[in-house]
């Protein structure tokens, strides 16, 4: 597959680097010849020219591109590109935005028109995540399928789990409301399978439905953190915002942002908002507890300073509160702040890339999802009429080690899978995964292949 990326950022780098791990063809343009510089040892081909200039697209191919990705910090210069490369005859674009007003049905219609297949908005993306997070306030990471048909819930297993060190063939039969498709052991990454055990401070991965959510809590050993009603955020940029306007109207929003000026423009865009704005330094305990940190269960930290945010957790975490997020763009320190049980860790490029490696796929795959602490990536298929995955029952399917089906939807009902289960055509199939697999799994739900 030939992909053209524009923009040697943070997302950019990302997902070139996931690209020249799946040995993808890829071109990468940047017009700073240092940012290019990092990505020599990987297999990914550079080109320092400037992302709108149509001799420089030419010459990376964007003519003959199956997906185009404008990811620069400019917005018009994405646009600018993606509209460019389209009538090159680039297949399928994607340009990174800042504008929320794009997002809009009608306002994507008019990008598509343009040539633009596809906008994505990283604070959009995880400021959704961090509210999906709040929601559940003894869950790590929690996302949604199908409106909540299916559910991934992401829990760390403390003292009171009633289900460690049992095997999983013993507690995830046919008839349990629940699959556990990934675990995180220290820095090793699992998909598990029936002779696997859940061990004590396992980060694990859960496939449920909705009314089951309760279940989970209990035999999880969470049934006594408090849900979330009063939340102070650390920081004020886009991500701040998205996620104050997205905040269920039943929790309380204080932002705590120390530049002035920005805290003006805050009171602006959340005129219409209950967010209480405060200008100060969220670092300074005076202010935290001035402001009701002691009675405060959530606390988010989204500067725009990784180390910044890890302490900031660490602290309202001495100061009692049960949830946290930190904001860590660094993937350097993802691994630390793990390590340090901070709580929710939010990587927007990470987010972002996941959003765009989808499209890379040639069978039909609504949502991805990297899931960043475990090394793995979970992807909703749709089975194709005639594919491999329609033929057999799952466990006479072959499906390669290191890979399990967590769950469908079928006609917009969630269920879990088992190896008796028949997958039928259009079936919506989550599927789990290392991350190098992911290539290896798209043949089974393509049309018609021949084995």
């Amino acid at each position: 597959m030939k992909i053209v990326i524009a923009g040697a950022g943070a997302v950019g780098t990302h997902l070139s680097k996931l690209l020249s791990r799946e040995r993808q063809n890829c071109v990468l343009i940047d017009d700073d010849e240092n940012r290019l510089e990092g990505l020599r040892e990987y297999d990914v081909m550079t080109l320092n020219a400037s992302p709108t200039s149509i001799s420089a697209l030419k010459e990376a191919g964007a003519g003959s591109a199956d997906l185009f990705v404008g990811v620069t910090t400019e917005e018009s210069t994405n646009i600018t590109a993606c509209i460019i490369a389209h009538t090159l005859g680039a297949k399928k674009t994607v340009a990174r935005i800042d504008n929320y007003e794009y997002l809009s049905a009608q306002n994507q219609q008019f990008f598509k028109q343009l040539g633009i297949s596809s906008m994505v908005y990283p604070e959009v993306l995880a400021a959704h995540d961090i509210i999906n997070g709040l929601k559940l306030s003894w869950v790590r990471q929690r996302w949604d399928v199908h409106d909540g048909a299916l559910v991934l819930l992401g829990i760390k297993l403390r003292e009171g789990c009633e289900i460690l060190n049992q095997p999983l063939k013993n507690l995830c039969g046919p008839n349990d409301p629940y699959h556990v498709v990934a675990i995180k052991r220290q820095d090793e990454t699992i998909i598990p399978s029936g002779l696997d055990t859940l061990k004590l401070n396992d980060l694990t991965y859960f496939m449920t439905t909705k009314e089951y959510i309760p279940y989970i809590r209990k035999i999880v050993g969470k049934e006594h953190y408090t849900d979330v009603k009063n939340v102070i955020i650390m920081g004020g940029g886009k991500t701040a915002v998205r996620a104050a306007l997205t905040t269920p109207d039943y929790m309380n929003v204080k932002i705590i942002e120390k530049d002035a000026m920005r805290c003006d423009k805050l009171n602006q865009l959340l005129t219409n908002d209950d967010t209480m704005v405060i200008h100060g330094d969220g670092r300074d305990l005076g202010l935290l507890e001035e402001e009701g940190i002691k009675t405060t269960q959530a606390f988010v930290a989204l500067t725009g300073n990784a180390e910044t945010n890890i302490l900031a957790c660490l602290t309202a975490k001495k100061l009692g509160v049960r949830k946290t997020v930190a904001m860590v763009e660094n993937l350097d320190y993802v691994s630390m702040a793990e390590s340090l049980d901070i709580g929710t860790i939010i990587n927007k490029k990470t987010v972002a890339a996941s959003h765009i490696y989808q499209m890379m796929l040639d069978a039909d795959v609504s949502n991805l999802r990297s899931l960043m602490l475990v090394d793995s990536e979970v992807a909703e298929f749709v089975a194709a009429e005639g594919s491999r995955v329609t033929r057999n029952a799952v466990k006479d399917l072959g499906l390669p080690f290191g890979v399990t089906i967590g769950g469908l939807v079928r006609n917009g009902v969630g269920m879990l899978v088992n190896g008796n289960s028949q997958i039928l055509p259009g079936d919506s199939v989550m599927v789990f995964c290392h991350e190098q697999k992911l290539n290896n799994i798209e043949k089974f739900f393509k049309k018609g292949l021949l084995w």
